[in-house]
């Protein structure tokens, strides 16, 4: 069993335009190949399910950060330990929700006025108007990124010795921040790689021995990229590759967004199978 866990932004989607039609072939073909793509990212429920429509995707994906495994019902067997039904879906939630890490925002953020700014707070001001400018989503798309079960998204304004002590503060306060390709993530001890070995776990107790590829493109990729067989770093036009410690399995795209996705997938569906 072959399964490709990718990261979206930056990797899957163009980083600014979101566009996935360089990939939007190879796609096609890996469905047909019976091999899943699995969405692993900072988005929320609402974004991949939207998503996963427009790319004919019926398989399992992880939202923010590694917060929820979120598992079509009957996909295996047996439903996972842990899930809770939600409608056609398995939820495996790894995270308290998000009303909890906004209380502590509120408490530890006061330190810190008007050298942040969360998609919650631009939404009171701006309307979805504000967070559409900021993200470059369209309004439809800003309104499902609004839509966050487990995460805030915080947008830094303030220099960066301010910010390592903002996040030294709410680490201190219980919550866990995570540097994303725009966006700090803040939320529980969750990330991509613990999420990613659950959900292979979950193929390995279904199909026997697996052999999973990790696609990203920026830090809060580390965690996945380190655990996963193998793993494949897509160049970004905006900021340097990670660093990784491993140095087998690795791929590093020449091509960037999802020139460099299919690229990727190419060399290592050549090199392993």
């Amino acid at each position: 069993m072959r399964l490709i866990f990718t990261d979206l932004d930056g990797s899957l989607l163009d980083h600014h335009n979101y566009s996935f039609a360089p990939a939007a072939n190879c796609l096609e073909r890996l469905e047909k190949q019976s091999i899943p793509v699995i969405p692993i990212t900072s988005k929320t429920r609402t974004e991949v399910l939207s998503f996963r429509e427009t790319i004919n995707n019926s398989h399992p994906f992880i939202i923010e950060n590694g917060a929820a495994i979120c598992v079509p019902r009957r996909y295996f067997d047996q439903i996972p330990n842990r899930a809770n039904e939600c409608g056609d879906y398995w939820i495996i939630n790894n995270s308290k929700p998000r009303s909890h890490w906004l209380d502590i925002l509120t408490k530890v953020g006061k330190s810190f006025a008007n050298e942040y700014q969360t998609f919650s707070s631009i939404c009171d001001e701006q309307g979805i108007g504000g967070l559409s400018q900021l993200t470059k989503l369209s309004e439809s798309q800003a309104a499902l990124a609004q839509q966050r079960e487990y995460t805030e998204s915080i947008h830094w304004l303030g220099n960066n010795s301010r910010k390592a002590d903002f996040i030294h503060q709410l680490n201190n306060a219980g919550a866990n921040l995570i540097q994303g390709g725009r966006f700090l993530s803040m939320g529980g001890d969750t990330h991509k790689g613990r999420a990613l070995l659950q959900l292979q776990a979950l193929y390995q107790a279904q199909y026997g021995q697996c052999q999973s590829i990790a696609i990203g493109d920026s830090f809060n990729d580390i965690s996945m990229l380190e655990v996963a067989d193998s793993a494949l770093v897509i160049r970004s036009p905006n900021h340097a590759m990670p660093v990784l410690k491993r140095t087998t399995n690795l791929y590093q795209s020449n091509a960037v967004g999802p020139n460099g996705w299919v690229e990727g997938i190419n060399a290592w569906l050549k090199n392993h199978f």
